[in-house]
């Protein structure tokens, strides 16, 4: 598949997911962005439009230590605690046109584990 149709097709599946969600003030989105190399969570109030919280893998606080899926499961535990911190317990996950599976599932795992409900 061309990098062209794999771009076209994600942003079909994005879009057909953010028609069905959208974050709220007492339930936000939890959106995930993954490259190549980092993985990026957001807690977003759409309502607002704004971000509640941000954690990445690009982080000074966050060892790089293991592979891409380690580092994604860290990245859900820190955007689980800061949220957490933030008065905010119940989210909606937005997987942004990623299958469940691999990094996107690790670090929706560990940010369950870690306290956040969805």
């Amino acid at each position: 598949m061309s990098l062209a149709k794999k771009a076209a097709r994600r942003s079909r599946i994005r879009k057909s997911i953010r028609a069905k969600i959208a974050g709220t003030a007492s339930r936000p989105r939890l959106s995930v962005f993954r490259s190549n190399k980092e993985i990026y969570a957001q807690v977003i109030n759409d309502e607002d439009g704004k971000t509640i919280v941000a954690a990445s893998s690009i982080e000074k606080s966050l060892s790089k230590d293991g592979n891409k899926i380690d580092i994604a499961k860290k990245v859900g535990q820190l955007v689980a605690e800061k949220a957490l911190q933030s008065n905010v317990n119940a989210v909606v996950f937005d997987r942004n046109g990623y299958l469940y599976h691999g990094r996107v599932k690790a670090l929706a795992d560990a940010a369950r584990e870690a306290g956040l409900k969805f």
